[in-house]
């Protein structure tokens, strides 16, 4: 809370100390204090001298508890105590390599994170710039021409940049790896293995996570030298500030039952889970339908349109905002009152993440679970993971039928493959298996069942070329046969049969030389 701790603090037991303590510069002594803050939370209190004594750090804590001070304090610290430093007035690229680099998962977090950097180091000569997808790169290209010290970027962005040669990692000092976990659940481990590889081996690694899952601890291992681990919460642990509920409700009444809650308690910025893309618009939609402003965010929509939709949520424009949990990455609001759980993660670890976007700042928040039938196997592997059983509360007038019990939940796979089924693919034709064994098959290749393109490639082929020409083009081979017949009859008989007979000695030839 300002005037006392970061955002998102933990209730914790009181840390005595504060951060003229913690050995940072009188620059960022100043920034700090302008921000409104004295204390500094846990890992903030145990990650900032790690960083500022030069080791390598495993740090993690749960979403919104200051870890990304955690990192950006001490990095500004040590870049601006560098014999380089004196140099940080000049104008000229040269002066001003890239030294320190922060990737992230998303976009919305480049610029958060980009924006902390900013307020704490506004007293210092140092550069930064945020690079990522979803916007044009000349503006990206020119602002790293100019000479930048930090850089905040996404994986695949960054990459583009390295192919362009827009960027040199070879002055790197300080790399972090914010929200490691995300990236590992997004597919970017060959990324981070890349740019691991471009970098000078002689640096300092910081990775923070929100879980420390085995996976983190594996990539951990392989870059991190004799780290100190911080760890300031149990385990997968949610914030405890936060007010978690589930509703049971079948899941046709879903929406009915969100559109209730937010306008019967008059919900305003509320964040709202859903699966995909396509269900975040969908829902989105149903909700201005029923008269409640309402957007959606995610991955498919363009780097404006993601920024000028979450500036309304921020600014409290914006009722609900639809997200998928990728795009919630970087959502960053202090006083976020409510989180609610349309469709429940596959992953239990997502939904510590989700929840985490409210009860900070020492403000209580409420954590709501649209739990259908199908859901209870996740529900109940989400209480497994938390160690803690989030309370059940049927809303009146939407009680579950007789049919949530009998419910089944289908895993995101198997509904693939059904999905699939519906096609009839042809692996699936038994005869066709044969076929392909050498066995006899009672039906040609052209008369087994195909579908979609190939059943349109396979009546192309069997096609007659002569119907896909115009009827004019068959009226003129009409006649050319014609007059070639009253041609042929019209020659004597001695010339038709010396025409046979060169023909046949043609054949023999052909076979000898066969």
């Amino acid at each position: 809370m300002k005037g006392s701790s970061f955002a998102g603090r933990f209730q914790e037991k009181s840390i005595n100390t504060s951060f003229q303590n913690l050995g940072l510069s009188a620059e960022l002594l100043r920034a700090v204090a302008e921000q409104g803050y004295t204390e500094p939370t846990p890992i903030q209190a145990q990650a900032i001298p790690v960083v500022l004594s030069g080791r390598d750090l495993l740090g993690a804590a749960q979403t919104g508890t200051g870890k990304t001070a955690g990192f950006t304090l001490p990095m500004l610290n040590l870049l601006s105590n560098h014999a380089s430093y004196k140099n940080a007035a000049s104008t000229s690229p040269a002066r001003h390599p890239v030294r320190a680099l922060i990737l992230v998962p998303t976009r919305e977090l480049a610029a958060q994170v980009q924006d902390s950097v900013r307020v704490y180091g506004k007293h210092l000569r140092l550069r930064s710039a945020a690079i990522f997808g979803g916007m044009g790169i000349g503006p990206q290209i020119a602002e790293l021409r100019r000479g930048v010290d930090i850089v905040v970027a996404t994986p695949g962005r960054l990459l583009d940049h390295v192919q362009q040669r827009t960027i040199d990692l070879r002055s790197i000092e300080i790399l972090v790896l914010d929200e490691a976990d995300r990236m590992l659940d997004m597919g970017f481990i060959h990324d981070i293995r890349r740019i691991l590889g471009l970098l000078p081996p002689k640096r300092q690694n910081l990775l923070f996570s929100a879980t420390f899952s085995d996976e983190i601890r594996r990539l951990s291992s392989q870059f991190l030298h004799d780290p100190v681990t911080v760890e300031v919460a149990r385990r997968n642990a949610p914030i405890e500030l936060i007010g978690q509920v589930a509703h049971p409700v079948d899941k046709d009444r879903k929406r009915e039952l969100l559109s209730h809650l937010v306008k019967t308690n008059n919900w305003q910025q509320v964040l709202v889970f859903t699966k995909t893309k396509h269900g975040a618009n969908r829902l989105a939609q149903q909700l201005e339908d029923d008269g409640i402003d309402a957007d959606a965010i995610h991955g498919n929509k363009s780097q404006p349109q993601r920024t000028r939709t979450l500036k309304r949520f921020k600014d409290n424009e914006l009722q609900v905002l639809v997200a998928t949990d990728i795009a919630a990455r970087g959502i960053d609001i202090d006083a976020l009152p409510h989180v609610v759980n349309y469709d429940l993660p596959n992953v239990s670890e997502d939904y510590v993440h989700r929840i985490g976007r409210t009860g900070r700042a020492g403000i209580t928040g409420a954590a709501v679970s649209l739990v259908s039938g199908e859901d209870r196997p996740l529900m109940a592997a989400i209480e497994r993971l938390i160690n803690k059983k989030v309370e059940l509360r049927v809303v009146p007038g939407f009680e579950p039928s007789k049919a949530y019990q009998t419910a089944r939940h289908v895993p995101e796979e198997r509904k693939s493959q059904q999905r699939q089924g519906r096609k009839p693919q042809r692996a699936a034709n038994p005869q066709s298996r044969q076929g392909r064994a050498g066995k006899p098959s009672s039906e040609s290749r052209r008369d087994r069942p195909v579908e979609g393109k190939r059943r349109r490639q396979s009546e192309e082929r069997v096609q007659p070329r002569s119907a896909a020409r115009r009827p004019d083009q068959d009226e003129r081979i009409a006649q050319a046969q014609h007059y070639k017949k009253v041609e042929r009859e019209a020659q004597p008989a001695a010339a038709r049969a010396k025409s046979s007979s060169i023909s046949s000695l043609f054949g023999i030839f052909g076979r000898k030389a066969a």
